[in-house]
């Protein structure tokens, strides 16, 4: 391949001109929502303009009060929404930049880094392993480079690249290195839809949130089915308009639209917090997946180790020290693609470059290269890798083993030079690379990793957090071993080499990928392999990678996460990028991940408990015939008091920790369905109570005699009494319910575990007690009162109300301790 400071490229007036003409990469691939999305999709949603049409219904039958708390719970929602979103966006949109793509172009023979949008047709630009091929071309001069086209085509098998070869945007370089001139940029790129589709955002469906789609559909359903049945009935009863419009309201705002805010709110403030912490999360479903990873896999290199290798000690077999210091020099001067072995060895041993008949470069799956020189002080074919992949074709005697040996046990990376004095082809027939038999070995060559700072802490970390460690690296695995040790990981003896597990049948796959720890010499396809095992074996798998040959398992596992450090390609297809390869970062990320669902599922226990409760009052108070428990008023105020604010403080202060139950569903209903059942037969029977005391006190007041106009008038002037009675009544035994089922939610003492664990936080339960004074100050000053529509009780009944709470609390939590549902029923919820 032809020297860089041999093709001179455009002129940077050249590349002004042409951008001028129009012939430059300009068009901008979105990384993230605009505003305008994120507008549309936290207001304009269906339930949202049912809402919105029925308050603009009540204002025109001359009720704006009704129609502004309706209207306003959901703009409140919005609110709240679109500006936690808006501020996450700007966050990641800064912080995404850092991840951006680089392209490298020859311009005035110097080769600069500069961002893809300055690139011009006729651009001569460079590309080497792990570089992402951001515009298409034409290759000009290669060394044998392989490119990976599957985020085009599917297929990951590496196409071989020469002169003269088509090259796209979207494909990555593997192996070697090469030269090429843009032609498609811009919209004119083949590959630029699939590209910008794959780097856009995506709105991919979490569990948790395909778990609120579900339900949401379930409570649409049904809340089209009341609201025809309302209308029906008030046809039949000659009901108000505006009656049916306000009962149509409290139907409509059953439906918990809140709770895709609230997702959004806590994966949007998730993000940021993890960002600065280090990890910048790309895909909407990474924090969903940080929550549910009980098994990590990582590669040594880059990720436990600092990416940073130094020339320990060399052993030469045949000629002095001197002598190998030389021809490995001379061989890493003459390599056309660089990686971190040959720049250690070249810092140490400096060289001069020879000319080259061929080459082969290294490649993860071979673990060698090759060199064929005809002329110079290098004539012949060496190779540089693995011993253990040249042992067959270069054999050591035993002092040479022991050696190798020792420095594998002491967490040394080794390497065997070995040489042929023939230059024989380096490929076979089809093309494909050849090792030459009968080569003789020149040297032993050992390199020290360093281990990444905070290393030991980082694993605790992930200990403390619940997550099993698997270190799968292309190293001797006692390389890996001795330093995983090191780090502080306990390895339990459970050590296995790519060619151990290429002997195992398949059946042993399953027991070995769970009982292993360490695996050294693994090929990436035996990566893949072993994420895909433990995925089969259950587990949720996370994939920490930061070069080619971790693509494929970070492609497979749930969650791939990249070194902002590693290769391109690595960083496209990860979910996460770990910012200035902070490892360190990882564990309270995790932790994040953890403490954003564990918040979700309180919020959905408060949230549908309310909706379990509310439909069933309404439904069995329609049955008995006694008026409508709610008005748009009634149900605003119990949304702020009982889940609006109770539920921003429990996103707030969620908790890490693993999974408390094993299925989500089964969870919630443990704690759902007696609460709801619960407090419906509360509900009910004080709504019943005062109705009907009321209805009794009110009769004698009715006329003896008179038309039958005057009658239903004073009939329908003491229904309307006693309904209003019995709403302020059932109202402020909902808020006392709801308010006391938040220690329960998050369980400050053990007295109120019941429905859950032990948290130790008093923070929710003294957000509820706040929310209890605003319900006091509302019952005490009578404009507010007024406004929401409660009628004054005695003294006497609040007390009675607040200890009919108690005791309904009381029973509650033996019912949940008891599983005297779940037992009744012959079901298991826990």
């Amino acid at each position: 391949m032809a020297k860089v400071t041999d093709i001179a490229g455009l002129s940077e007036s050249e590349a002004a001109a042409r951008r001028a003409r129009g012939q430059g990469n300009n068009v901008s691939i979105p990384t993230s929502r605009s505003y305008w999305q994120i507008v549309q999709e936290n207001l304009l949603t269906f339930i949202n303009l049912v809402l919105f049409s029925i308050g603009l219904l009540l204002v025109a039958l001359g009720r704006p009060s009704d129609a502004l708390v309706s209207v306003g719970i959901v703009l409140m929602n919005t609110v709240v929404g679109v500006v936690q979103e808006v501020r996450a966006k700007r966050k990641l949109d800064q912080i995404a930049l850092l991840t951006r793509p680089q392209a490298r172009v020859i311009r005035e023979g110097q080769e600069r880094s500069i961002d893809p949008s300055q690139i011009v047709v006729g651009d001569i630009l460079l590309v080497r392993p792990g570089d992402q091929i951001v515009v298409g071309g034409q290759v000009i001069d290669s060394s044998q480079m392989d490119v990976d086209e599957s985020l085009l085509s599917g297929e990951s098998n590496p196409v071989p690249k020469q002169a003269g070869d088509q090259v796209y945007a979207g494909s990555f370089c593997v192996t070697g290195e090469g030269l090429y001139e843009a032609q498609k940029v811009g919209t004119d790129s083949l590959a630029h839809q699939i590209t910008a589709g794959a780097r856009a955002f995506r709105r991919i469906k979490t569990p948790l949130q395909q778990y609120t789609d579900q339900v949401v559909r379930i409570l649409l359903v049904l809340s089209a089915y009341f609201g025809i049945m309302l209308v029906i009935g008030a046809v039949l009863s000659d009901q108000p308009l505006v009656e049916t419009m306000r009962d149509s309201a409290v139907i409509a705002g059953l439906i918990p639209n809140g709770l895709f805010i609230m997702i959004s709110v806590a994966y949007a403030a998730g993000a940021v917090r993890i960002a600065r912490q280090g990890a910048l999360v790309q895909q909407a479903n990474g924090i969903e997946s940080l929550s549910h990873v009980n098994v990590l896999c990582l590669d040594k290199t880059g990720t436990l180790t600092a990416n940073r290798l130094r020339l320990q000690a060399l052993y030469p077999i045949g000629l002095s020290d001197a002598e190998l210091r030389q021809k490995l020099g001379d061989y890493v001067g003459s390599t056309s693609g660089g990686n971190l072995t040959s720049r250690a060895i070249g810092e140490a041993c400096p060289g001069l470059p020879q000319p080259a008949m061929e080459e082969v470069p290294f490649y993860s799956v071979r673990k060698w290269s090759a060199l064929a020189l005809a002329e110079g002080s290098l004539r012949g074919v060496y190779v540089l890798g693995a011993p253990e992949m040249l042992l067959p074709h270069a054999p050591l005697d035993a002092t040479a083993q022991a050696q190798v040996d020792a420095w594998t046990a002491g967490g040394l990376r080794v390497l065997l030079f070995a040489h042929s004095p023939e230059v024989v082809p380096l490929r076979d027939a089809q093309d494909q690379p050849q090792l030459p038999a009968g080569m003789v070995p020149l040297g032993l060559i050992s390199l020290s990793d360093e281990l990444r700072p905070q290393a030991q802490e980082t694993l605790r970390g992930f200990a403390l957090a619940g997550i099993q460690l698997k270190i799968i690296s292309g190293d001797s695995p006692r390389t890996v071993e001795a330093l995983a040790r090191q780090a502080g990981l306990t390895t339990g003896g459970q050590v296995i080499s790519g060619p151990e597990l290429a002997a195992l049948p398949d059946s042993e796959w399953p027991r070995v990928a769970e009982q292993t720890s360490i695996f050294g010499r693994i090929s990436p396809q035996q990566k893949e392999r072993l994420v895909a095992t433990l995925l089969e074996g259950g587990h949720y798998v996370a994939m920490i990678g930061d070069g080619v040959n971790d693509v494929l398992s970070l492609k497979r596992a749930q969650l791939g996460i990249a070194m902002e450090s590693g290769s391109q390609i690595a960083r496209g297809v990860a979910d996460i990028v770990l910012l200035g390869d902070s490892f360190a970062a990882l564990p309270q990320a995790f932790l994040e991940g953890q403490r954003i669902r564990n918040g979700m599922q309180d919020i959905f226990k408060l949230f549908l408990t309310r909706i379990a409760y509310m439909t069933l009052l309404i439904v069995s108070i329609a049955v008995i015939g006694a008026g409508f428990p709610f008005s748009p008023k009634h149900n605003g105020l119990l949304t702020f008091l009982t889940v609006g604010a109770p539920t921003l403080g429990l996103v707030a202060w969620a908790r890490p920790g693993p999974a408390r139950h094993r299925d989500m569903a089964r969870g919630l209903m443990h704690f759902v369905l007696p609460a709801a059942l619960m407090l419906t037969l509360v509900g009910l029977g004080v709504y019943m109570a005062y109705f009907l005391a009321s209805t009794f006190r009110l009769q004698p007041t009715l006329p003896n005699e008179g038309t039958v106009e005057a009658l239903d008038l004073a009939f329908g002037a003491a229904f309307a009494s006693s309904e209003a009675l019995a709403r302020s009544a059932v109202i402020t035994i909902t808020v006392f319910c709801g308010l006391l089922l938040v220690p329960f939610v998050e369980p400050p003492t053990a007295f109120w575990v019941g429905g859950d664990e032990l948290s130790g936080d008093w923070r929710p339960t003294l957000l509820a007690g706040l929310m209890l004074i605003v319900y006091i100050v509302i019952l005490s000053v009578p404009g507010l009162r007024g406004f929401f529509e409660l009628v004054p009780l005695r003294r006497l009944d609040y007390i009675l109300l607040g200890a009919l709470a108690l005791l309904w609390g009381l029973a509650l939590r033996y019912l949940w301790r008891a599983r005297l549902l779940e037992r009744f029923l012959n079901i298991d919820l826990g």
